[in-house]
């Protein structure tokens, strides 16, 4: 799994016409629409165009979940034999 974050990125987000095709509507409103009823996380910008992030979609478009990849809990050491 860690050849997905070797790939080249061109740009840390996903142009206009790829996120077209996505979603499958040119319009603002429809791409917004249709990330957020798929459960996409995205950022608007000032003019209210989807952002969505090119690692993400890349995740998101290959099955893996985004937050799976997060660790719960993290490290803590164990001062329990410590006196």
């Amino acid at each position: 799994m860690s050849a997905i974050f070797e790939m080249q990125i061109d740009s840390e987000t996903l142009a206009v016409d790829e996120l077209a095709k996505i979603t499958g509507s040119s319009r603002k409103g429809d791409q917004i629409e249709w990330l957020s009823c798929n459960g996409w996380t995205f950022h608007k910008n000032k003019s209210g165009e989807a952002i969505v992030g090119r690692l993400y979609a890349r995740l998101k478009l290959a099955g893996i979940s985004p937050a799976s990849l997060t660790t719960s809990g993290g490290w803590s050491p164990d001062f329990s034999s410590v006196r």
